[in-house]
């Protein structure tokens, strides 16, 4: 089962709920911090690193002594990375989207596969936890490439997979919830919160996975995002209080279950539903 921990805005505590549901399960467990621009998970999950693999994409190379210039590259690719200017080839690496169509449709055979650096991808253990995360290289654009390399490369064990999705509604996030079984959707009882829920409920709502609520800082705000989950029924999961004692461990990259211990059983009564939730879904479908 794969279940993917994502939100409309950051902050919200997604990385709260994903670390603590991760720790709680004391079973195989594969852990993918998808949010490679930032990525936090290992802050609080401690594992202990074992491996680092820099990770590349396509890139294409020009011989421009054999290039006729007639444009057939430039016209199969939709995002403009190539170019002819005057009796240049010119190619925009920060473009370029790794689709290959430009080296299959070249008469003269004059590109080839080049490579460029995306980041790299940390591999470690914390227990029966399998943990990976994704860092995107300084200055690259894209990072829809890494989440998705991250996660075929780690995903096809069979265990439990746990996804930290980066915040927003946007590619990244697509990437870190398209597959996935079920979606955990993070949020705070504000107007703000409100806000983009409902942008990350409605772009889960697109993609057909089944989805629920975690509500962090319940106590805080007004009732906007109960009577949001009443109308569109929408099952909220857990409700996580505003809490100086919550927040305190937070802020030193502690979990909550290792420090108040009866928030295990909640954790892992959290994934008990989600569990149920995803079989009645697929004996529904």
């Amino acid at each position: 089962m794969i279940i993917s921990v994502a939100s409309g805005k950051g902050g919200t505590g997604k990385t709260t709920v994903s670390t603590n549901l991760a720790a709680a399960l004391d079973s195989k467990v594969t852990f993918l911090d998808c949010d490679v621009e930032e990525p936090n998970a290992h802050l609080f999950l401690q594992p202990q690193m074992e491996k680092q693999e820099t990770i590349y994409t396509l890139l294409p190379q020009i011989d421009q002594s054999r290039c006729d210039l007639c444009r057939k590259c430039v016209d199969i690719c939709r995002f403009n990375a190539i170019t002819i200017a005057g009796k240049s080839f010119l190619l925009f690496p920060e473009l370029c989207h790794s689709c290959g169509g430009c080296l299959v449709v070249c008469p003269q055979k004059c590109l080839s596969e080049g490579k460029r650096e995306l980041g790299h991808i940390e591999t470690g253990t914390r227990g029966p936890i399998q943990f990976h995360n994704g860092t995107l290289r300084i200055g690259e654009a894209m990072s829809p490439p890494l989440i998705k390399k991250l996660r075929k490369q780690f995903e096809k064990n069979g265990d439990t997979v746990i996804i930290d999705a980066p915040p927003g509604t946007s590619c990244p996030v697509i990437a870190s919830m398209h597959g996935a079984d079920y979606i955990v959707l993070v949020t705070e009882p504000t107007p703000f919160g409100l806000h983009d829920l409902k942008l990350a409920h409605e772009t889960v709502l697109e993609l057909g996975i089944p989805c629920g609520l975690v509500i962090n800082r319940a106590n805080l705000g007004d009732d906007g995002v109960h009577q949001y989950s009443r109308e569109k029924q929408l099952p909220i999961l857990m409700e996580i209080p505003f809490s100086k004692d919550i927040a305190g461990l937070y802020s030193r990259g502690h979990l909550i279950i290792e420090e108040m211990p009866e928030w295990k059983e909640k954790f892992v009564a959290l994934f008990e539903t989600i569990r149920e939730q995803v079989m009645q879904a697929g004996s529904t479908s």
